[in-house]
């Protein structure tokens, strides 16, 4: 049988399709570009789809995971995707800490509280909210099995830690607790719609991508550590904003679990994972670089993201307005 040759148009369906056509389709594919960011980062989704996604989810694709043509096409969108990255870290000019702790604490107060989330606090109306909830994603998206991932081959208190903070991810052994089940909740209870990629800003997508990115490059494990624990350094404040949002509005009781629980528990785990993950790995110089790189690849990102979120809901002006005349 003839492969199937790549035609006109974003590489990202075609990936798709290949992959369910197999081999040949793949292999059509081995010098493939994508037409423009958006269609890198969708592709780039789509490769790492096929190494963390649930299985059930890909099917046949999952046969192809390390085709030579797939890992190839990997690399290169990668490998573009990260001197956007990089170049945009140099351009920020970071002024930090000389110690990893220090620098990872001053990158995680950067803009700690958005004006997003002040005016989903005090001012954004349901329809609004359930919007910009579909879009952020909660503040641990996929976190259960970056964290799985980010511990292969640690070892002492780093390990140790990672293990922790992955069993509160599991409710802490009770399925009702675990975070994805109350984020399903939040979902159900606020009919939060599932957005399908096509359809979603860029910067929501470049946001999605960074952390399996990390997870499925071995040389970038400090980096993913830095990126995570960033994450849990600054959700808790983000997440009470979120939780006042929902108070005012009064919505389900439902709703509340998931934004509670990562406003009371992630300042803790933000802190033991500087303390005690990144402090004892960053006694190795090039952990350290990483560590700190990848923290602040991520507050770039979220920047991005911020900036975007509030173009879609028009909502800084307005807030501050309102804010002057009262």
């Amino acid at each position: 049988m003839n492969a199937p040759t790549r035609g006109p148009g974003p590489l990202s369906p075609h990936l798709d399709a290949a992959l369910l056509a197999g081999d040949g389709a793949l292999e059509a594919l081995m010098g493939a570009e994508p037409v423009d960011r958006r269609d890198l980062v969708l592709s780039l989704l789509t490769v790492h789809d096929v190494h963390l996604a649930p299985i059930d989810r890909l099917g046949p694709k999952v046969r192809w995971q390390h085709h030579p043509a797939l890992a190839a096409l990997k690399y290169r969108l990668e490998t573009a995707y990260l001197a956007d990255l990089e170049a945009a870290d140099a351009a920020a000019h970071w002024d930090l800490p000389g110690d990893a702790v220090g620098a990872m604490r001053a990158v995680g107060r950067v803009e700690l509280v958005p004006e997003i989330y002040r005016w989903v606090a005090e001012e954004a109306d349901i329809d609004e909210l359930v919007e910009f909830l579909a879009l952020e994603g909660g503040p641990d998206a996929g976190f259960d099995d970056l964290v799985a991932v980010c511990q292969l081959g640690l070892a002492g208190e780093a390990k140790v830690e990672l293990a922790r903070n992955y069993w509160d991810e599991m409710g802490n052994g009770s399925l009702d607790a675990v975070h994805r089940e109350l984020h399903d909740r939040l979902v159900t209870a606020l009919d939060v719609p599932a957005v399908p990629r096509a359809e979603q800003p860029l910067e929501v997508l470049e946001r999605a991508v960074l952390g399996p990115l990390l997870a499925t490059n071995r040389r970038l494990q400090p980096e993913l550590v830095g990126a995570l624990g960033l994450l849990e350094l600054q959700a808790g404040p983000r997440c009470r904003k979120v939780v006042e949002g929902l108070r005012r509005l009064r919505a389900p009781e439902e709703a509340f679990p998931f934004y509670v629980e990562h406003a009371v528990a992630d300042p803790r785990h933000g802190k033991d994972w500087v303390d005690n993950v990144v402090a004892p790995l960053a006694a190795a110089p090039w952990w350290a670089e990483g560590i700190i790189r990848g923290a602040r690849w991520r507050s770039l990102l979220n920047a991005r993201f911020f900036d975007a979120m509030v173009r879609r809901f028009a909502c800084v002006e307005v807030g501050r307005r309102r804010r002057k005349a009262s």
